[in-house]
Order: structure tokens, then sequence, then C-alpha cells
């Protein structure tokens, strides 16, 4: 099964933004998660998963501001 969240042609800005909301959702689930944890080794793997969503938004966001004034993104989850 898959669904598909994104698909299409948007402004830089657009995309930033799109892409800005997504990364702090998933950020705020693994703060949640370190919040109601209790395993040392589940809070570090997290802590280093936000640092690394960090870390690879930071590069996306370089590689879209060197764009022309629109980007194409897709983006799906799929179910197994």
């Amino acid at each position: 099964m898959n669904l598909q969240l994104i698909k299409g042609s948007f402004k830089s800005s657009e995309a930033l933004d799109l892409l800005s909301q997504l990364v702090n959702v998933k950020i705020k689930f693994h703060e949640s998660k370190i919040e109601n944890s209790q395993n040392e080794e589940d809070i570090k793997m997290r802590e280093n998963r936000i640092k690394q969503l960090q870390q690879e938004f930071y590069e996306t966001k370089q590689a879209i501001l060197t764009k022309d004034k629109t980007c194409e993104l897709e983006s799906g989850i799929t179910i197994s």
C-alpha cells in the first residue's frame, strides 16, 4: 500500500516551507518519545536521529536555495 504525500513543482519558498513542516513534525514525534522513555539507548538513538534530520534538512535547504525559481518534490510512504 502506498500513500503519495507530495508530488509536483513548487516555488523554492513553498518547497522549503513544506519540507520544514514535515521535518518539524518528525522531530516533535521523536521529542515526545524521548519525554516518555526511560531507556537511555532509545533516548540517544532518537537524539541522534533528530540531529541527523536537522543536518539533512540544512543540506537540502542549501540545495533548494541554489535552484532556480522552482523545484520538483515527490514523497510517499510505503506500507508493507
